[in-house]
């Protein structure tokens, strides 16, 4: 019975233990993605770069912790999050009411609208369902613009890739009329060689609901700490300038939005 019940006390020593090494946010893991340029890519020589990972590196200095970063496939994001491959998201993921209930959000800490590009020589004219009826439309799959084309483009093909990158080729080889992603992204990849083929057709009108409030950090539901840690970084590098440089380094415009 002795040996039982130090045994137990022993068991409940090491569970705080355990609980208290998983709050202690010294470090803080990070996943991305690393093929979403200019918010997250992946340079030759293997190193994460882009306005996500600046932001998420200014953010882990005010809250004075170390970041380390986690690639990960954009479709099993949320499922390694959940079962502890890494503490956070910074991947340019929208803050939906369909993610809000596998996991929790911060703030927003950026906010544009998607759009679709086609060929330069295309005879598409608008962004309407009925302009698009029968066109061959890409998006990358499990995205905000994959959903917003499935539930307001219904007329068009739809067809899903794994990243952007494969749309993009197959844009450029005329496999694909037209694609849809968020107009940052578009519009940097057609300032490059690779996206001299094409043009943005037009802009397209936010859906609350599909698209969300703006880009946030996902989180696991229950760690609040870490959450309201992350709120009051965002609003610490918006107030003291970080943001705003950081923002100059990637866009002419305020990314952020209204």
């Amino acid at each position: 019975m002795r040996f039982m019940k130090l045994a137990a006390a022993a068991a409940l020593v090491v569970a705080a233990v355990g609980g208290a090494q998983a709050n202690d946010w010294s470090k803080v893991r990070i996943g991305t993605e690393g093929a979403y340029p200019p918010f997250n890519t992946l340079t030759a020589d293997g190193q994460l770069v882009g306005f996500d990972i600046d932001i998420a590196n200014a953010l882990c200095a005010e809250m004075k912790v170390e970041c380390e970063f986690i690639t990960q496939d954009w479709d099993g994001m949320i499922p390694a999050l959940q079962a502890g491959k890494f503490d956070a998201v910074i991947a340019s993921m929208s803050i939906t009411e369909e993610r809000l209930q596998k996991v929790d959000f911060t703030n927003k800490y950026y906010n544009t609208p998607p759009a679709i590009a086609v060929p330069k020589d295309s005879a598409l004219t608008g962004t309407t369902d009925a302009e698009l009826d029968g066109v061959l439309l890409g998006a990358q799959s499990s995205t905000t613009h994959s959903n917003y084309a499935e539930e307001k483009l219904s007329s068009a093909d739809l067809k899903l890739y794994p990243t952007p990158d494969e749309y993009k080729l197959d844009l450029v080889s005329g496999r694909l009329d037209a694609v849809i992603d968020d107009v940052v992204v578009l519009s940097e990849w057609l300032a490059t060689e690779d996206g001299a083929c094409c043009k943005i057709l037009g802009t397209l009108t936010p859906d609350p609901v599909i698209n969300g409030a703006g880009a946030g950090i996902a989180i696991r539901k229950g760690e609040d700490e870490l959450k309201e840690m992350f709120n009051a970084a965002i609003k610490a590098i918006r107030e003291n300038g970080t943001y705003q440089e950081i923002q100059a380094k990637y866009f002419d415009f305020d990314v952020y939005g209204g």
